[in-house]
């Protein structure tokens, strides 16, 4: 049975945690550290996070230590009530922590006031005792956070690409349908609305995997779903439009050729230039037709002539995502792309 990514990532972070946080407090009983379980908890707290994010709190948590210390020093040995002391320590390091970006680090640093509270001590044994439970619980928690599988993740976003552009290509086709004369599936609003929903979570995977590797590029996978989102919102524009239509135009056949034409190039890999270039040669030939004669065919001419405009804004946001890959995205990711650019070659829309 396969098992859903979800669930894999709940097994696999349950089990981090669980290695990791018992390992941190045998290292720190080893050591014969004071409260050596705080160090489990402090891995826990380090782990709920991607590789990079774990980086950089870690960081941050060694920064904020001196400064959570001196918070403690100042509170705890000039307030006599314990309540009110621990008050004041936790408002104080809200505080800083929220203004200079540094809220996740609060967690664990209010562990270690509650060290300090209970003992009362600032002398250099207790403070590298406590210095020694957060490097033990950040380091077990980067060393774990290393292991992850990128590769089936990675494996998951192209599938759900591919996922996407058959959708797209599956919405195009009743739209080109419709412009036919013949009936719109009910669901096509319904699907472009789903199909958004979906990209949300694709975005989030592509982001949690770049944030899970230390190469830069897999910003490409976060930039491919952004720019199938815009198109999405694109969609809604247009199948607005369509509804809109009291009459449908003689004109409309040749739109939906162009959109039929169209759809085998929602690929990955292409360059819409052609794509654009006969869109064009479309709006051209639009000009050239002859003028509508009722009020009910300029309005439906009109709307056609939307539907147009949203193509080429569809066209426009691949155009910005091609526009905005860099030469390695290129050659790692379009490799293939002079044989993808043949997809679909071979059979113009004609403009009669």
């Amino acid at each position: 049975m396969k098992i859903d990514r979800r669930v894999r990532k709940t097994l696999m972070l349950a089990t981090k945690i669980c290695v990791g946080s018992s390992l941190s407090i045998y290292i720190a009983n080893y050591l014969q550290l004071d409260f050596a379980t705080s160090a489990g908890t402090i891995t826990l707290l380090t782990l709920l996070t991607t590789k990079w994010e774990t980086m950089r709190l870690s960081l941050y948590r060694l920064l904020t230590f001196v400064v959570t210390v001196l918070i403690a020093w100042i509170t705890f040995t000039h307030c006599s009530s314990e309540w009110i002391a621990y008050g004041i320590f936790i408002f104080c390091l809200v505080l800083i922590s929220y203004f200079f970006g540094w809220k996740a680090t609060i967690s664990v640093n209010a562990v270690i006031g509650t060290h300090f509270l209970s003992t009362l001590e600032f002398d250099g044994r207790f403070i590298v005792n406590e210095f020694l439970l957060v490097l033990i619980g950040i380091t077990m928690a980067i060393i774990l956070n290393l292991f992850n599988n990128n590769r089936g993740h990675r494996r998951e976003i192209i599938a759900n690409m591919r996922y996407t552009e058959e959708q797209l290509q599956s919405i195009l086709g009743e739209i080109a349908m419709y412009l036919r004369n013949q009936e719109m599936e009910q669901s096509v609003w319904a699907k472009i609305v789903a199909l958004e929903k979906e990209l949300l979570t694709f975005s989030e995977g592509a982001y949690e995997y770049q944030e899970n590797t230390f190469h830069s590029h897999p910003q490409y996978y976060i930039d491919y779903f952004e720019m199938r989102k815009s198109q999405c919102s694109v969609l809604h524009s247009l199948h607005y439009e369509l509804r809109r239509m009291r009459s449908m135009p003689k004109q409309a056949e040749v739109v939906a050729d162009y959109i039929l034409y169209l759809k085998k190039y929602v690929v990955e890999v292409n360059r819409p230039e052609k794509q654009m270039q006969r869109l064009n040669e479309l709006f051209e030939w639009m000009k050239q037709e002859p003028l509508p004669v009722t009020r009910e065919e300029f309005e439906s001419r009109s709307m056609l002539y939307h539907v147009l405009m949203d193509l080429e804004e569809f066209l426009k946001c691949k155009v910005r995502f091609v526009q905005g890959l860099d030469e390695f995205q290129k050659k790692h990711y379009w490799k293939d792309e002079e044989k993808e650019e043949t997809v679909g070659e071979g059979k113009d829309h004609n403009l009669k």
